[in-house]
């Protein structure tokens, strides 16, 4: 299903009926202020199956991000934060960013892994973001692609993924035409911030 929605005046219904659709484990298809990427509820284990079945691989590997609607639930899912990371947080979301950020002890129980990193999001688009906020808990997140693949520019165009993906998942959102540059992932789980890889979001 193909659901139009304007950033800048979004239809709550619409909202409420995606957000129902991921408590019952579905997977939407969203925009980003990045791509275009693939999502279900964090609280739901027969949905991240589904999600890592979608990727190629099992739960315990995969090394998917998770989206938070502000900082503070951030601190929710990750060991503390230093002062200079925190700060670093705060200057750069919301933004095309994923930080990766050492995970808190129950992490792992949600990805039935050893996980002891989790990658971290909070981008600027409002779509996305009042998802998150009805859910009431992080979304799960992944690109629509793999690192390897080339950025074609039918990742931007809604219509293309719809045609491309409609069998996979339960909603499409358009939010407008997604962008060719996938977000910058900056590590910080050692003292000092590493870029390593260089996307949209410049430090």
């Amino acid at each position: 299903m193909l659901v139009e929605i304007n950033e800048n005046n979004i239809d709550q219904r619409l909202i409420d009926q995606i957000v129902e659709a991921l408590k019952d484990g579905e997977l939407i298809i969203y925009p980003t202020d990045t791509v275009y990427a693939l999502g279900c509820d964090l609280m739901n284990k027969k949905a991240l199956e589904n999600l890592a079945r979608i990727k190629n691989m099992k739960l315990s590997k995969s090394k998917f991000s998770i989206i938070c609607k502000d900082i503070s639930e951030i601190t929710s899912y990750v060991k503390h934060l230093e002062r200079p990371i925190f700060k670093l947080l705060k200057q750069s979301l919301p933004g095309p960013f994923t930080f990766i950020l050492t995970a808190n002890n129950d992490v792992p129980k949600l990805f039935d892994s050893k996980r002891k990193e989790i990658g971290v999001k909070i981008p600027d688009n409002k779509i996305v973001l009042e998802i998150v906020e009805k859910l009431g808990n992080p979304l799960v997140t992944t690109s629509l692609i793999d690192d390897e693949d080339e950025l074609l520019e039918y990742f931007i165009d809604p219509y293309e993924i719809y045609q491309r993906f409609d069998d996979k998942v339960h909603t499409i959102i358009d939010g407008g035409l997604g962008k060719l540059e996938a977000s910058t992932i900056v590590n910080c789980t050692k003292s000092d911030a590493e870029i390593i890889r260089q996307g949209a979001g410049i430090l």
